[in-house]
């Protein structure tokens, strides 16, 4: 049964509440509700029945709670602003519009208390609840300590836990005093602290402390699932009166963590036509203005005879095919039952192996426990005995699970626990991989090289040398994090122990969906420095490593490497000899470099319109270079008697395509092309030139540049297939 909470909170809304104090840029008010926020949206995503939340207010302008009547006194400015109950996203936003400070500072927080405590008994009764009493406040207005003790009392007989956060309360611990504090605040907090340490169960605090610990994630306790329930078995009981049958219980050890997912909802600018139902819940989506998003998938098939050359298909006259090669083979709902595998529950074990031969990256999933059924002392005796068995010969169980009929099978190692000595018997289990779950990889090795004659070097410049060796090892000495962190006592300990690592992922999603709720206009807020201390190096210790990680650069020879350019629009970079000699001197004389483009003849194409490329300086110039490459192919398919020139054409049509890519500039192409294909399927180059299209330039993959091709094109692969069509 899930457990069960009334939690009432007790928000000081006092004048001085709205003041700003110790060199804080928001309120008192703001400050606290900070923690007070965070608390109420974890209740309401959580979005359980059975967590109630009530807020009462503390030095209200109005007066509005059960206890203020003519025979009681000291009840005045308590407001309760949402009676205990369940805590949704509608009177979470209710609650918001209502805390604002308030222009009076007379209420007892004493008293407000006891409102709280009369809102639990009412609504739980003598019920088994979680009781529990939050009271945030900066201690300004007066309290009357003349009932504390009573009070207290009362909170232990109805087992209530009162925690009291006040804004810049003093706190040895935490290591907090504000200094030059006014007397009737000091004296208020030793009120509070007293009534406190007079209850059973109850804590006393500094907001700052509450504040500052709301970044370190809280850890979804849940409670022991049971996978399986069954007999244990080595050999086969049915068969062997000697086989060994254990009765035992399975629980999950370790669960892997999602992040929350998200769902696709709508804003209509117009209230909905029709009434949208929450399915998980049979009553209507309360998103705040939002509507769920119903999906609706349609079939279709290529029919001829309907209308669009489209036929709609229902779902219930689909079949499940399969391809084999460029055949589809259809299987039929028989025959795929007939392909399940058929299993039943059981849990066997097939065999056992050392401790020594078991590699941890083997581990393929989340870990189990393994504890004999409740209440069978043989069950115990049994599993007792296997446990002791496998740790006094160091070997691992290796077991068959199926955790109900017709489920797929899994390999499970069974591990000792290793606090056998503790009385704490158990199996830990994970699963193992299959064969086709193993991806075998060979490298070369790390210590020789193999030359093709077979000889082997243990000297080569792809080895390591004994410096590199020597500077590499001192490398990693000087940033082991064994002993670099601290305990409470100043002892080295370890740096970053298990229990301190969060998923920066899971967390600050979480943390940001919070902020979101409860601040819908806000930006979210950065990601907490807990769940990122120890995604980097720490910074003293890489200074300390200061040399040597000098040495190992130095003994790597490690170099920086330019950046690479990332765009060579309107320029090409040129490609230059290590020896350094200028080439085209040496060929002949180089092309002047003119604001004229040079012309491109017929008979060179190529080779001139490349070198036009190398040395464009603007965009200017690979256009003008682009016609003319351009003319001279059109010029080549008109003049061709028959095919002959067609072949020459298009490979002035690959060498165009190809540069203009490498210059980033594939419109220039593509309108080109286009304009191509209207020019050879009109006849407007001299007669019927369509097997220039369909052979050379649709044959030859000559079409319009993609997206895949160039980043900088705009021409999807779909577009660029209808084009060749």
């Amino acid at each position: 049964m899930a457990d069960k909470e009334a939690t009432v909170y007790v928000i000081d809304l006092g004048e001085s509440m709205a003041d700003c104090h110790n060199g804080r840029n928001e309120s008192d008010l703001d400050f606290g509700m900070r923690y007070i926020w965070d608390k109420i949206s974890t209740t309401v995503a959580a979005s359980r029945k059975t967590w109630n939340v009530g807020v009462v207010g503390l030095n209200t302008n109005e007066t509005n709670n059960n206890e203020n009547r003519e025979e009681y006194q000291g009840y005045e400015n308590i407001s309760v602003l949402q009676e205990l109950g369940p805590m949704t996203m509608t009177s979470l936003r209710a609650l918001k519009s209502k805390i604002e400070p308030s222009s009076t500072s007379s209420a007892d927080a004493i008293s407000a208390i006891v409102v709280a405590l009369r809102m639990i008994q009412s609504f739980t009764k003598k019920l088994k609840y979680k009781r529990k009493i939050i009271v945030v406040t900066n201690g300004e207005s007066p309290i009357d300590d003349d009932q504390s003790e009573e009070v207290a009392n009362m909170l232990n007989d109805v087992g209530i836990e009162l925690i009291v956060l006040g804004v810049d309360f003093d706190d040895a611990e935490y290591g907090f005093k504000e200094e030059d504090k006014p007397r009737h605040k000091e004296q208020n907090e030793k009120i509070l602290k007293t009534l406190v340490d007079h209850c059973e169960s109850g804590a006393f605090g500094t907001m700052a402390q509450a504040v500052e610990e709301l970044a370190t994630p809280r850890i979804k306790s849940v409670r022991p699932f049971k996978a399986y329930d069954g007999p244990l078995t080595l050999g086969d009981p049915q068969k062997y009166p000697s086989a060994l049958s254990i009765q035992v219980e399975r629980y999950f050890k370790t669960k892997r963590a999602t992040p929350p997912s998200a769902s696709n909802v709508a804003n209509p600018n117009g209230p909905p036509q029709t009434q949208v139902w929450d399915e998980d819940h049979g009553v209507p989506f309360s998103g705040v203005g939002f509507q769920p998003v119903k999906q609706l998938r349609t079939y279709r098939i290529e029919d001829s005879k309907a209308a669009g050359g489209k036929k709609d298909v229902d779902m219930e006259d689909l079949a499940k095919a399969y391809q084999y090669g460029r055949t589809v083979v259809p299987f039929g709902k028989s025959e795929e039952d007939y392909l399940k595998y058929e299993t039943t529950k059981s849990f066997t074990i097939i065999g056992f192996v050392p401790m020594s031969s078991y590699e941890p990256f083997l581990n393929m999933g989340e870990t189990g426990l393994i504890v004999a059924q409740k209440v069978n002392e043989e069950a115990e005796l049994g599993l007792s005995a296997l446990i002791h068995a496998l740790h006094e010969l160091e070997s691992y169980a290796v077991a068959r699970y199926v955790n109900k009929d017709k489920a797929p099978p899994q390999i499970l190692l069974l591990k000792p626990n290793p606090a056998i000595e503790d009385d704490i018997e158990c199996l830990y289990d994970i699963p193992l991989p299959f064969a086709e779950d193993v991806r075998s990889y060979q490298f070369p090795p790390l210590d020789k090289v193999l030359t093709i004659t077979g000889n082997v070097l243990t000297e080569h410049r792809l080895l390591p040398n004994n410096d590199l060796q020597q500077a590499m090892s001192d490398y990693v000495d000087a940033m082991d994090l064994t002993e670099y962190g601290q305990d409470d006592d100043g002892h080295p300990a370890e740096y970053a122990p298990i229990d301190d690592l969060y998923n920066p992922v899971i967390h600050h999603m979480n943390q940001a969906i919070r902020n979101r709720a409860v601040n819908p206009d806000a930006p979210l807020p950065p990601v907490a420095e807990i769940l990122t201390r120890f995604t980097h190096p720490p910074e003293p210790l890489i200074a300390k490593a200061k040399t040597e990680i000098d040495g190992l650069i130095k003994a790597a020879e490690v170099k920086k490497v330019p950046p690479k350019v990332q765009g060579k629009r309107g320029r090409k970079d040129t490609v230059k000899p290590l020896s350094g000699l200028d080439i085209d001197a040496l060929l002949g004389e180089t092309r002047p470099r003119t604001k004229k483009t040079p012309m491109i003849s017929t008979e060179n194409a190529i080779p001139e319109f490349k070198q036009i490329l190398e040395t464009a300086e603007d965009d200017e110039t690979i256009e003008t270079a682009a016609k003319q490459m351009g003319n001279i192919i059109c010029k080549l398919v008109s003049d061709s008697f028959a095919d002959v020139l067609y072949p020459r054409a298009a490979e002035n049509i690959r060498v165009m395509r190809e540069e203009l890519i490498n210059m980033e500039v594939p419109t220039l192409y593509n309108k080109y092309i286009t304009k191509l294909k209207e020019s050879l399927l009109s006849g407007n180059l001299n007669g019927d030139r369509r097997e220039m299209w369909f052979r050379w330039i649709v044959g030859g993959r000559l079409g319009l540049i993609t997206q895949d091709e160039s980043e900088v094109s705009e021409v999807s692969e779909k577009e660029a297939k209808a084009f060749l069509k």
